[in-house]
């Protein structure tokens, strides 16, 4: 147990500096964490002699430190021993070094809202992952909301104990706690993400016409959700317990539980300043009230192409400024869900945003329609910008016609068309090819030492502060990952050999082997850099080759290679953030658990109940907007890698063999970057991460570039100007104002749907102006630059 003084007695002085790492003295790509004004923790940008830089050094300054604006300092005796705390100073930080075991954690209120926000959060999420615009609840929705519910419950239940065979126990057993507090966002971060197994069944019912049943949808989603927290559970030793294994964005949450508690019972300052609760409340409502104009009353609002509508018929002007289609190259919208499509600006860093936006000018607005007019993959045939395949009429690909009993024929394929994509899908592929090298090369690059030293330090079971508090509680024997993991996998076996996936064992064997393999050490990437090495290009060009002819099972093995192994680290950085605040973790396993099952039945229930009770869904008509853009981009996918395959697709000689240089353009990139990042410290070349330059724009499609121009201005409104100009306001309120609004939207399309569209087969429309200019458009219709008369064909005129 740790014997250092408790927070009683300890204090903050008020001058002192932070120790940083070597590594990210010069590279803003790291998220320093610090203390801010009333314990707010902050990211990034910090000040050095007057002048605001992210993490940059500065000569007249100990480029070995820095000191921050309205920052707390730390006491430089207490700090001196280091077997008191972590060695990290972004853990000190932000991470308390002391405990209370006493504190109760299994709790009636925990269970009970650690499953009600883990229903609510995979019920919404898979509800909207299927309409476009969509809106995300995240877990910082349930971190936010649960203090207070818990608080409620804290005054409402009785405080009478019970006692069942011995063991006394009671529904109020007294304060609420932090505890408690974060273990329902964990149980809420396991699952907002939903199911990536849902878009293997929507596929099939939707592209391939397969309905195999709720029995298989369970099996499938359990066994690809369970599968991946097993193999978190081996992997502690390496991802988890070590000091040197940081996960800086758990650090946020560390904080942010810190902050919420200690603010609790002092949410007024007596200077003016609004309580984050009640902040929350009006902007929830205002987000609510308004989003009935922009999803219902006016939804021009939402996709305000005014350019198009003074020119609805000029294919050009649409496909550049359209908002459905083309290439958005606007920068209005009313509408909160456009806006955080891809998630919330007021989250994501300014210099990653600005990393984005040039991506989106660069590729997207310059590069694509340079290509696109100049038929470059026979694109002008084509809508400029679309999620889906098509044939060489121009026409939706029936994927029907080449691919029978889950099984690619080539005879059928060579009878009908080769397969088509637009020029944003196209590029879109070729960024994804790049952003797997420019990772690799740019992890590197900036965090070799660190990575080596740190895997190093890894293997030595480094016991600080934080390992020994939590020797307070028994540790989950390994039996319990081991049975879980034999569980799952036996699921696995029974969905891929009772249902006709055609996916033989032994590439089910090689795609959790893909998972096994690069867990650890892609693992330890992304605690050190907060950066994942994404698989999904791999399992589909090992899928591809190895298993041609397949999309079930090019979607199976991409879920069991890529998703176990996402879902795996997903897992590991809540295990560390119960590290981190002491989480019992026999309690962590059983919350995490739970919360997944009790998720997948969630998951597949509303998914199932939408096909049965919404007319046309995943139908690009779609009257509700209820049209799956994820799902068809997914099914496209499955289409191209498993079905006609990559050897058609990419190889040399192929239609889309040039994006395969993507990867070597991908791998050089980073370089000159680095070396005039090294060479100029104090310049902006620091702020260039080709990692987020190529990967930034992965949703686009079925996102289109209002999603990301109408982000980026609002992030440069909240993560640059206000950041900087009214630091205090953007303290207290960014990130709650980023969760009112989610959930004021979210709630709001709820109450449309059921209310006013689901209740009668018309549902309750208004007909006018402005809910019908925007569909009267070249843009709505997906007109391509050259619309072909019926009948005729392009494209080549023999394929193979």
């Amino acid at each position: 147990m740790d014997s250092s003084p408790g927070p009683s007695t300890r204090t903050r002085p008020q001058t002192s500096r932070v120790e940083l790492p070597e590594a990210h003295l010069n590279d803003p790509n790291y998220n320093y964490a610090i203390w801010g004004e009333d314990d707010v923790q902050q990211v990034g940008d910090v000040e050095l002699d007057g002048q605001t830089r992210a993490g940059a050094s500065d000569s007249t300054v100990d480029k070995r430190s820095f000191v921050s604006r309205e920052t707390y300092k730390f006491d430089a005796e207490y700090y001196n021993d280091l077997e008191d705390d972590s060695p990290y100073p972004e853990v000190r930080a932000a991470v308390s070094n002391t405990d209370d075991p006493s504190m109760p954690t299994n709790t009636f209120r925990m269970w009970f809202l650690g499953i009600f926000f883990s229903i609510i959060t995979s019920g919404l999420n898979q509800f909207f992952s299927m309409r476009y615009p969509s809106v995300t609840i995240t877990a910082l929705v349930a971190q936010l909301l649960a203090l207070p519910f818990g608080k409620a419950l804290e005054k409402i239940l009785p405080t009478h104990q019970f006692s069942t065979f011995g063991y006394k126990w009671s529904l109020n057993p007294g304060p609420f706690n932090i505890k408690e507090h974060v273990i329902i966002t964990v149980m809420a971060n396991v699952v907002y993400g939903g199911a990536y197994a849902t878009d293997i069944i929507a596929s099939q019912r939707t592209f391939y016409n397969q309905n195999n049943g709720a029995a298989y949808q369970l099996l499938l989603v359990l066994s690809t959700q369970l599968i991946g927290f097993s193999l978190a559970g081996a992997c502690r030793r390496f991802l988890v317990w070590p000091s040197s294994m940081i996960w800086p964005a758990t650090l946020v949450n560390s904080a942010l539980f810190n902050t919420m508690h200690s603010a609790y019972h002092y949410p007024e300052d007596g200077q003016g300043w609004m309580s984050r609760p009640r902040f929350f409340i009006y902007a929830f409502l205002g987000s609510f009230m308004w989003y009935w104009f922009p999803g219902y009353l006016f939804t021009a609002l939402s996709m305000f192409t005014w350019v198009c509508w003074m020119a609805p018929s000029n294919v050009i002007v649409n496909h550049l400024f359209g908002y459905d289609t083309g290439l958005g190259m606007g920068i209005i919208t009313f509408d909160w869900a456009m806006i955080a499509y891809n998630g919330s600006p007021l989250v994501t860093p300014w210099w990653a945003q600005a990393n984005v936006f040039a991506s989106l000018v660069l590729i997207y607005w310059i590069i694509c329609p340079i290509l696109y007019y100049n038929n470059v993959f026979y694109a002008k045939y084509l809508p400029m910008s679309s999620g889906g395949s098509y044939d060489n009429t121009g026409r939706a690909y029936q994927a029907a016609r080449i691919v029978k009993d889950g099984i690619f024929q080539p005879d059928l394929y060579r009878e009908y068309s080769p397969l088509y994509i637009s020029m944003t899908f196209a590029l879109s592929y070729g960024l994804s090819f790049g952003a797997l090298t420019s990772t690799i090369v740019h992890t590197f690059l900036w965090y070799r030492h660190d990575i080596m030293r740190q895997f190093r330090s890894s293997l030595k079971d480094e016991n600080d502060v934080h390992s020994r508090l939590m020797l307070a509680y028994p540790e989950v024997p390994k039996r319990w990952y081991l049975l879980l993991g034999i569980i799952s996998l036996a699921l696995g076996l029974v969905t891929i050999e009772v249902w006709n996936t055609e996916l033989p064992v032994w590439a089910f064997v090689v795609a959790l082997g893909i998972s096994v393999i690069y867990v650890v050490p892609i693992g330890m990437i992304q605690a050190i850099t907060n950066m994942q090495v994404g698989l999904n290009v791999i399992t589909e060009l090992i899928v591809g080759y190895a298993v041609p002819g397949k999309p079930i099972a090019m979607m199976v093995f991409k879920t069991f290679g890529y998703i176990t192994m996402t879902q795996a680290l997903s897992f590991v950085s809540d295990l560390k953030l119960g590290h981190y605040m002491k989480i019992p973790p026999r309690i962590m396993f059983l919350a995490q658990t739970i919360s997944t099952i009790v998720a997948a039945f969630v998951v597949v229930g509303v998914q199932d109940w939408m096909f049965g009770n919404i007319e046309d869904l995943c139908s690009s008509t779609q009257k509700d907007a209820w049209t799956c853009p994820r799902v068809r981009v997914f099914a496209t996918a499955s289409l191209i890698w498993g079905g006609i395959g990559p050897a058609r697709v990419f190889n040399a000689g192929a239609l889309y063999y040039p994006l395969v240089f993507f990867f070597l353009i991908g791998a050089i990139a980073p370089i000159p970057f680095y070396f005039l990042a090294k060479k100029y410290p104090q310049s902006w070349w620091k702020y260039i991460s080709m990692p987020v330059f190529f990967s930034g724009t992965a949703y686009m499609p079925p996102a289109t570039g209002i999603n990301y121009s109408s982000w980026a201005v609002v992030g440069f409104m909240f993560q640059y100007l206000v950041r900087r100009r009214h630091f205090t306001w953007w303290s207290r309120y960014n990130y709650i104002l980023s969760a009112a609004l989610d959930s004021g939207v979210a709630v709001c399309t709820i109450v449309i749907f059921f209310c006013l569209l689901f209740p009668t087969k018309a549902g309750f429309h208004i007909i006018w102006w402005g809910n019908t200019v925007s569909k009267n458009t070249a843009d709505a219709v997906g007109a391509p630059f050259v619309t072909l008369t019926p009948g005729e064909t392009f494209g080549p005129k023999v394929w193979y």
